[in-house]
């Protein structure tokens, strides 16, 4: 509602102050004839539409009466017959009425019932268009079975006459108007469209239809009406009812400010000045309560049923007349279907912020595209439900989120949480539908860290002193396997399993699983040296880092299960683990770990077969930093290279003589010293032709 007073259309009000000092309604016709005749001769209006019906005749001046005495009572007196005949035109208020409205613009109004009591009376105006002009097409106008219209004196005086009829919804509101009504075989204009008619000269009125050929006539509606005059026409949209929608302008009323209300009193009294209605179209109606001319609108719950003619008359002047169109419900389908299947199959895919922003547009693009359409083409399409739809799509979407999605969120995040680093489980949340704990087979990296001497330990310390020991140090190891983005897969005694690469993906799952064994390593010796200070026993490890196809997921009984991995792979890296109190050394890696890693130094240890193993495998250790500079530890690489190509080749003395110099070198470590004593119980046999280098290793 633009909420903007239209100066072109004026409301002469029979208002309570009205017939407060007029008298009950209806008035006498003299009264209205003198309403009329200070309207036009005193303000010179344009054109008045009365939006009351005058269907019966006005005995108050007592006329007939005195017509009864001088016929039967006064017959014999000739005189009182002369006054009565002379007194006559000026007590005959009909007539006067009568020629008030004769020869001035002037549309009054009657209007149709189909109460089935209901008997017509009066005379209706000329027919608009007739059942000829629809050419078979439809028209869905409600048919009125009985009328109620003015007297024949008054409609042959002012022969322009609308129906006030209106649509009133099934939930008791009137919103919009018909501007034509059938009775019978003919169509009727409203009291708007006949004031319309009289503005623009009376123009002929034609229905057109809708223009799509590929349905037969019977199913195309009623689209607008073409009033037509000296080759110009007009297009007046409307519904295939023949109705139009009120285009409310406020709340209705005289403190609406829509339209200016006069008191009909003040018009009466000459309060005005004289000039103040020039040229305006002025309605004759009623706001008092008790003439039930009030209507419940959607602007107001007592709106003057004037002020309805006085709104559609206004759209008319302004070419904004606004319709519902018959195809409203498929358009409302269209909208409906269209903008939830966006909803439907794009919310799930989104965050919750871009959700937000999808329905937010999606609820903007409806509603302009809904009010373009309106204010362009002055079509009246449904918009509720798509807003509804779009607010529920949301709501649910969000909804489903909240309980369902965050339920699952939380099931993954509890369920991972004690395998995964933190941040990682973040990672999965963001995407719970990609983790699951069905087994597939990947390439990963497992490590098994298991510590030195435990047994020794746990003869010389009580359970309370070696069970904080154990928590202190699985606690460090944890930290570490967790801050490189390991899964923690189970504690086995005074041994720790972890594997890289599931359930979150890393790429680099080998180079981390090797730079955790080293920080391990590193870690525990801090620790050992703590240890050493507080007079507790020093800790050390053994680690087996393997990478290969493992098969990784929920595994177990249907009593208990657990996230896991299994296969071959898995099985090796556990005999790299044995391995390492063999050689000396903290860290053992398979040959395919090794390869994956070449920005470290690496030192090859051995070729051995394990137990499950026919094929020897090259064992690694990592050459993390060490006291010694880098220049050190490339000559030390050097010297056991050759040292291994002399072993390998049964080269016995070679071999000894590189090993002397490693000592002298690298001191006394545990892997040489080894070497030195299996070279010793190797010279003791004959050499082997067949033999490949490898070390056997049937029971580890």
């Amino acid at each position: 509602m633009p909420r903007t007073l239209d100066d072109r259309i004026v409301i002469v009000d029979v208002d309570e102050k009205s017939l407060a000092q007029i008298g009950r309604w209806p008035w006498s016709r003299d009264v209205l004839a003198d309403l009329v005749n200070r309207l036009f001769d005193k303000h010179d209006i344009g054109l008045l539409g009365v939006d009351v019906v005058l269907a019966e005749p006005d005995t108050s001046s007592g006329l007939q009466h005195l017509r009864s005495l001088a016929a039967n009572e006064l017959k014999h007196n000739p005189d009182f017959a002369q006054q009565v005949d002379r007194l006559a035109p000026s007590l005959d208020f009909d007539a006067v009425f009568a020629a008030a409205l004769k020869n001035r613009p002037v549309v009054l109004g009657y209007f149709f019932s189909d109460a089935p009591a209901f008997r017509s009376g009066g005379a209706l105006p000329a027919a608009v268009f007739t059942g000829t002009d629809l050419d078979g097409h439809s028209v869905m106008a409600p048919e009125w079975s009985a009328f109620g219209a003015n007297l024949a004196i008054f409609s042959q005086a002012a022969p322009l006459a609308g129906h006030t009829n209106s649509f009133t919804d099934a939930d008791g509101v009137v919103r919009s108007l018909p501007l034509v009504a059938r009775y019978g075989d003919a169509f009727y204009a409203s009291l708007s469209l006949a004031m319309f008619r009289a503005v623009t000269g009376a123009p002929q009125v034609k229905p057109s239809f809708s223009k799509e050929t590929a349905l037969p006539k019977a199913f195309r509606g009623l689209e607008s009406l073409v009033l037509t005059k000296g080759g110009k026409s007009l297009v007046l949209p409307v519904d295939n009812r023949g109705g139009a929608l009120i285009s409310f302008r406020g709340a209705g009323g005289p403190a609406g400010g829509s339209f200016r209300y006069i008191s009909a009193v003040d018009v009466l009294n000459n309060t005005l000045p004289a000039g103040a209605l020039q040229n305006k179209i002025v309605l004759l109606g009623t706001t008092a309560l008790g003439l039930f001319d009030m209507r419940v609108t959607p602007a107001g719950e007592t709106y003057p049923g004037v002020e309805t003619h006085a709104s559609v008359l206004s759209s008319m002047l302004d070419g904004r007349l606004k319709v519902m169109p018959d195809y409203a419900f498929g358009y409302e389908f269209i909208m409906l279907l269209s903008a939830g299947l966006i909803l439907a199959l794009c919310l799930p895919l989104l965050s919750a912020f871009k959700a937000v922003l999808l329905s937010f547009a999606m609820l903007v693009v409806l509603i302009v595209s809904n009010f373009w359409l309106y204010d362009e083409f002055g079509l009246a399409l449904p918009l509720a439900t798509s807003l509804v739809m779009s607010v529920t799509a949301f709501a649910l979407n969000m909804s489903y989120g909240y309980f369902v999605e965050s339920r699952s969120k939380r099931e993954l995040a509890n369920l991972f949480g004690t395998y995964v680093p933190p941040e990682l489980v973040d990672e999965m949340v963001r995407d719970p539908d990609s983790y699951t704990m069905q087994a597939t087979s990947r390439e990963l990296t497992v490590m098994f860290c298991d510590m030195r001497g435990f047994t020794r330990m746990s003869e010389s310390m009580d359970p309370i002193q070696l069970q904080s020991m154990l928590t202190n140090v699985f606690s460090r190891i944890t930290t570490v396997i967790r801050a490189n983005k390991g899964t923690i897969d189970k504690y086995m005694g005074d041994c720790v399993m972890a594997f890289w690469g599931a359930p979150v993906e890393v790429v680099d799952h080998a180079a981390l699983a090797v730079k955790c064994a080293i920080e391990i390593e590193q870690m525990l010796q801090s620790l050992s040296a703590e240890h050493r200070v507080r007079g507790l026993p020093e800790i050390g490890v053994g680690m087996g880092v393997n990478t290969g196809l493992m098969c990784v997921g929920d595994m177990g009984s249907q009593m208990r299960r657990s996230y896991t991995v299994i296969g071959d792979a898995v099985n090796l890296g556990s005999r790299l683990e044995g391995l390492t109190k063999i050689y000396g050394v903290c860290i053992i890696v398979n040959e395919t770990t090794k390869t994956l890693i070449p920005e470290l130094a690496w030192q090859e240890l051995d070729k051995v077969k394990v137990k499950g193993k026919e094929k020897s495998v090259s064992i690694w250790t990592p050459r993390a930093p060490p006291p010694l500079p880098e220049g050190a530890i490339s000559g030390e690489l050097l010297l056991w290279n050759e040292f291994l190509a002399h072993y390998r080749l049964q080269s016995w003395a070679a071999a000894e003589r590189v090993l002397l110099n490693l000592l002298d070198v690298a001191g006394t470590k545990p892997l040489y010293t080894y070497y030195a004593a299996r070279i010793t119980s190797l010279k003791l046999l004959p050499l082997d032709p067949e033999w490949d280098g490898s070390t056997q290793f049937g029971s580890t």
